[in-house]
Order: structure tokens, then C-alpha cells, then sequence
């Protein structure tokens, strides 16, 4: 085959591949908006964590708490907050968690219950169970899990069974909402999830 002829054809090789690039990387489709990992503050971090233990974490719909009223067992138990992120309680009605720190919903029934109910509570309030991370596309097991702390991107794929053969492991996306809207982050393996979180294990085209 003449020298021209094989060029020609490995530019066309290389602008096909380019193609298949550019298909998946703008077109897959998928209207999400994508967000710079940071851009928004530490509800965009993807960074490790540092093993933040329930003081320090945010609660959010389907999370299910352990509420302790000290000498009173029927405001004890455990409670989950809705899909909203509302947790009824026993006396006050129903207190809006989202984005609380479990002392913060803590401080927060004492004092209602302190105006009409029991004087001067001792309240305890820790998380017994987060909400679940998701995990979809090419994975063996596409579906919701069990959050446990320090959950990575790969732990959350062998969680789902593994990766398909058609799989793309260099690059991922993670949908978290954030100020009420979602938006895509861009993930490696070692980036860190958060509850709630959804890992997109996109398909590879070459």
C-alpha cells in the first residue's frame, strides 16, 4: 500500500477516535450541569476525608436517628427524617433536620420541649444509620447501599459487584444536591463519596 494511503488512513483512524472522545465526554446524554470539584465550598470536596465521626456530620432525608430523652421513655427511640428531610417527633410535631449537626437537632428538641413539655430536658441525639449511596452504569450490581465512613468512589463500585467489561475506570462522575439542585462532579477512583451520593460508572468507547 502506498506511504500516502496509510497516512490517510491513520488520520482517519485518529479523527474517529477523537469523535468517540468528544460523544462521550459532551453528548451522554446526560443535562446535569457539571461542576468544578471545590467550586462550591465543602459540599463539592471530593477530597479524603479525615474519619469524621456523627458530631460533625449533616443530616439528610432517610437518615435514622437514635433520639434519648433522660427519664422519659416515651420521647426515646429511633426516628428517621422524611424524604424531605423532616423529622416528626413525639410533642413538638415535626422539626425541620436537613443540614443539622446531630448536637444542633439536639439543642433544637431541648428547647422545644423545654417551652411546653418537660422542664429542663436531657436530650441525646447521635445517627444510628445514614442514608444510602447509589451507584449506576456499567457495574454488576447498579442500586443503593449501605454508607459506611470513608467510602470511596472504588469502594463503592466493589460494593455494586464490580465493574462490566465496558466500563471506563479513569474517570467518573458523582451526583450529590447541593442548595437544592443537583449537579455532577468530576471523580477519580480515590475520590471520596458523601450519603446520598450517586456514582455514574460511565461506559468507555474504544
Amino acid at each position: 500500500m502506498p506511504s500516502n494511503l496509510i497516512f490517510s488512513a491513520k488520520l482517519i483512524r485518529a479523527a474517529v477516535v477523537a469523535t468517540l472522545l468528544a460523544a462521550g465526554a459532551c453528548s451522554d446524554g446526560d443535562s446535569t450541569p457539571i461542576v468544578a470539584e471545590n467550586s462550591g465550598g465543602q459540599a463539592l470536596s471530593l477530597a479524603p476525608s479525615r474519619g469524621a465521626n456523627s458530631s460533625d456530620y449533616r443530616l439528610g432525608p432517610n437518615d435514622r436517628t437514635r433520639i434519648i430523652v433522660y427519664g422519659q421513655p416515651t420521647l426515646t427511640g429511633e426516628f428517621m427524617l422524611d424524604g424531605n428531610g423532616v423529622l416528626a417527633y413525639p410533642l413538638i410535631g415535626n422539626v425541620d433536620a436537613k443540614g443539622m449537626t446531630p448536637s444542633e437537632l439536639q439543642t433544637t428538641i431541648a428547647q422545644r420541649l423545654d417551652k411546653d413539655w418537660v422542664h429542663n430536658p436531657s436530650v441525646s441525639v447521635e445517627v444510628s444509620t445514614r442514608r444510602p449511596f447509589y451507584v449506576v452504569g456499567e457495574v454488576q450490581k447498579p442500586g443503593s447501599y449501605s454508607y459506611v465512613t470513608d467510602m470511596s468512589v472504588l469502594n463503592a463500585i466493589a460494593t455494586a459487584g464490580g465493574q462490566t467489561y465496558r466500563a471506563n475506570m479513569t474517570m467518573f462522575y458523582v451526583k450529590r444536591k447541593v442548595d437544592g439542585r443537583v449537579v455532577r462532579i468530576q471523580a477519580t477512583q480515590e475520590s471520596m463519596l458523601q450519603p446520598g451520593d450517586t456514582v455514574v460508572v460511565r461506559e468507555r468507547y474504544f
